[in-house]
């Protein structure tokens, strides 16, 4: 396992360690996991034949997860060459850090069928981040696919509102403020310019990211927010559902899906997606055990929605029978009384 192998290991373990099945018959390699790296590095710490800064009873807090015990190795071992961490990691049966993963600009699949228009967004604000695999934006009026979309009423309320601002009519220049955002558009400065943009809510095609409950459904989240916080964004669109675009997502060149599948975020969503290229990416990232693929079986979350759709109805039917059965005792009661 290359040079991190031997600065772990250094003299006194010529041979990697494995764990053998006992009980008479030849003994199987099997993963060691991180409790048997913590027994190999405590026992090469007392003989002061493992590198200093990986001491495994000093960090604080200990290691008690594959995952803290992973980002411990990658830690120390971060000069290393990726590979060496990750032959480190396999060994060991340890998942692998989406800090391992790279993502390159160019490896984007090609256009297919159904691409309808382009849009070229303004600098998103990362609340405008809903979930792992949605966003809401903005997109100039002036935009190639948006111009001849605005409203005359609209244009004519921010060209008001501009000279009630300048002849400082704030009450005027609120209202006529309220009545553009009522309309799905908004009034952006940046840069010292004021811009009349057009909102959209843009849902991520081909992936299905964990719903924010979920587990890793934050760190999806924060995943998408870490990528495109006061970027641009090129999106191809292809389809509208629920008042939302669906579509390919840029973001500097990097195809922003590949980014979530290949960090283990998100699930190629084959129901609506057959793409070969967001398949690969999913697999390589459930072969490394990145992100939601560390737990043996991450719930889906079309199947999650599907559950607590389910359960909310049946929520609204006991309530339902509830107050219809304290309304027949209430009833009589009123009747006895009377």
């Amino acid at each position: 396992m290359g040079n991190a192998l031997k600065s772990l290991y250094g003299q006194c373990c010529p041979e990697p360690p494995t764990a053998t099945t006992t009980g008479g018959g030849t003994g199987t390699d099997q993963p060691l996991g991180h409790s048997a790296l913590a027994q190999h590095l405590y026992h090469f710490e007392i003989t002061s034949q493992v590198p200093e800064d990986l001491t495994w009873r000093e960090s604080k807090p200990p290691p008690k997860t594959p995952e803290e015990a992973s980002m411990l190795v990658v830690h120390t071992l971060h000069r290393r060459q990726t590979a060496d961490l990750e032959g480190l990691l396999s060994f060991y049966g340890l998942p692998f850090l989406d800090s391992l993963v790279e993502v390159t600009a160019g490896e984007t699949p090609p256009l297919s069928d159904g691409f309808k228009f382009e849009l070229h967004t303004l600098p998103v604000d990362p609340r405008a981040v809903a979930d792992g695999d949605g966003v809401t934006v903005y997109v100039r009026t002036t935009d190639a696919w948006g111009s001849t979309r605005v409203p005359p009423e609209i244009q004519m309320a921010a060209d008001e509102r501009k000279k009630a601002r300048a002849q400082r009519n704030y009450a005027k220049a609120d209202a006529l403020y309220t009545l553009i955002k009522d309309a799905g558009y908004g009034v952006l400065h940046i840069k010292n310019e004021e811009i009349l943009a057009r909102k959209y809510r843009i849902r991520l095609r081909g992936i299905d990211a964990p719903e924010n409950a979920m587990p890793y459904g934050k760190e999806a989240k924060d995943e998408l927010v870490k990528i495109i916080d006061g970027k641009c964004l090129k999106n191809l669109i292809f389809d509208e559902e629920y008042g939302r675009f669906v579509g390919d997502m840029y973001c500097d060149g990097i195809f922003v899906q590949e980014t979530m599948l290949k960090k283990g975020l998100a699930w190629h969503y084959t129901a609506y997606d057959k793409r070969p290229e967001l398949e690969k990416w999913e697999k390589s990232a459930r072969a490394k055990r990145i992100g939601l693929w560390a737990s043996s079986n991450p719930e889906m979350p079309w199947e999650w929605r599907k559950n607590r759709r389910i359960y909310e109805n049946s929520d609204r039917w006991l309530k339902l029978c509830l107050f219809t059965l304290f309304g027949a005792i209430l009833s009589f009661y009123i009747s006895l009384i009377k």
